[in-house]
């Protein structure tokens, strides 16, 4: 793909068939897989080779690379703008005479989701090399390979929602690292508000997408998009956001076990909210709690 599409984009012999829109975009349409061919090639592979005769060890590899890994993260959430350009220009006569070159019978698409399929297949490889580990040297770093490569994969899978977000003003870069997101029922209780407003918000909760960073809690408003692929994915309306500096919870609220409270500015405002499941509460409550302390 580098070879037979990407360095073609810069080859003054095929310069002709480029369309001008499409000049200028390779960065958008590969993203950074020269970064993750690179990686691989001059790197991880190597390291993996070390531990030919000994599979167990493997682990390590994935230890002592860990921090690289995110480069894939960078590839994921360029993917909706490298989708987007492709639809445009698919039937492009530059793609289809690179793919008449390679011989390739697929086309270019398909071959730009294998770093997003060769990340999320680690982990069955490594719970797959786990399950014939037990006991043996390695099987702790397995181990914790594999809890490695989930956090990246959480990560990759979160920061996909986070670029959905539309019509936040600041910058969410500034209100420090995403840590969770998922969606809740949500009533609120605001101790300004009418008595009225206040007896209606105790019966029909809100819909919201929550996303908890290092300094905010983000409420959103999920939007289920019609298309195909990445066109499909929903994105999330801003509503508004709390400074986790004036935020407190309550862990348990009466009556529910999939409830928690999330006030604000000394119970100014409460937002009581619903988790899926009594599992999901405890997460976001742990999480909350790491970063109130």
């Amino acid at each position: 793909v580098l070879q037979g599409y990407a360095a073609e984009m810069d080859n003054p012999l095929m310069a002709h068939l480029i369309s001008p829109e499409l000049q200028n975009k390779k960065d958008i349409l590969f993203g950074n897989m020269e970064e993750i061919y690179h990686f691989h090639n001059r790197i991880f592979l190597r390291e993996l080779e070390n531990y030919i005769d000994y599979p167990e060890l493997v682990g390590r590899c994935f230890l002592d690379q860990m921090e690289d890994f995110q480069i894939y993260e960078k590839y994921c959430q360029n993917k909706p703008r490298s989708e987007s350009l492709w639809r445009q220009f698919s039937d492009s006569v530059f793609f289809q005479e690179c793919q008449r070159k390679l011989d390739h019978k697929l086309s270019l698409d398909s071959y730009l989701l294998k770093p997003v399929q060769r990340i999320t297949k680690y982990q069955l490889l490594l719970k797959e090399m786990l399950k014939y580990s037990k006991n043996c040297e390695g099987a702790e770093d397995l181990q914790e390979a594999l809890t490695s490569i989930l956090g990246i994969l959480k990560a990759v899978n979160d920061s996909m929602h986070q670029i959905a977000i539309t019509g936040y003003d600041g910058n969410l870069n500034e209100l420090g690292k995403l840590l969770m997101q998922g969606s809740f029922n949500v009533w609120t209780d605001h101790k300004k508000g009418h008595t009225k407003v206040k007896d209606l918000a105790r019966f029909k909760p809100m819909q919201r997408h929550l996303f908890l960073h290092e300094k905010a809690v983000l409420f959103c408003k999920k939007r289920e998009e019609n298309g195909e692929g990445y066109e499909k994915a929903p994105s999330y309306s801003y509503k508004h956001s709390l400074n986790m500096a004036a935020v407190g919870i309550t862990e348990n609220v009466k009556g529910d076990a999939k409830k928690f409270e999330i006030w604000y500015n000394a119970r100014e405002e409460v937002y009581i909210v619903q988790a899926p499941t009594p599992e999901v509460k405890a997460t976001w409550v742990n999480e909350i709690r790491k970063v109130l302390t």
